[in-house]
């Protein structure tokens, strides 16, 4: 089942990434594709902020993952962008997987084949009505009970 969402700024891309990393749990896996400047390293800095990280949340692009390991749990980021063969050998992505943390993928079709089956998806795709526009269209894909679960907690405050 796919549910969609609009967002109309930057502030509330961020709203929805704090309500992700504050239903969070360890072990789960968010998977976010869109465009280059679709939102998606802003929604994690907002993930980031509901986690209690302090330090600025950069694209992953160039580092591939990006560990941080000072909030409530950790956070890694990664991007899979380079990674258009799915050659994931460079990165041990089974034990990201085992750490009690959250893993948000940027990129993740180039190594689907190579993840769980479980997972939250959000599909961000602008709506460019204006030339300085920050609306987005995103579409919900939930895997598994977790991850229904954990979607109908954020989608419950999304509401309010």
């Amino acid at each position: 089942m796919t549910i969609s969402i609009e967002i109309n700024s930057d502030e509330e891309m961020q709203n929805l990434g704090q309500l992700l990393g504050k239903t969070a749990q360890g072990h789960d896996l968010l998977l976010l594709n869109g465009d280059l400047g679709a939102g998606k390293t802003t929604l994690t800095k907002g993930i980031a902020k509901a986690l209690g990280i302090k330090r600025p949340v950069k694209s992953p692009t160039f580092t591939i993952v990006r560990e941080y390991r000072e909030g409530s749990m950790p956070l890694f980021h990664m991007d899979m962008y380079r990674l258009e063969d799915g050659d994931l050998s460079s990165i041990d992505m089974p034990s990201y997987l085992a750490e009690n943390g959250l893993v948000v993928i940027e990129w993740p079709e180039f190594i689907i084949d190579s993840l769980p089956d479980d997972y939250l998806q959000l599909t961000i795709k602008r709506i460019d009505d204006s030339w300085d526009s920050t609306k987005r269209k995103i579409e919900v894909e939930a895997e598994g009970k977790r991850n229904q679960d954990w979607w109908q907690g954020v989608a419950k405050n999304l509401e309010k």
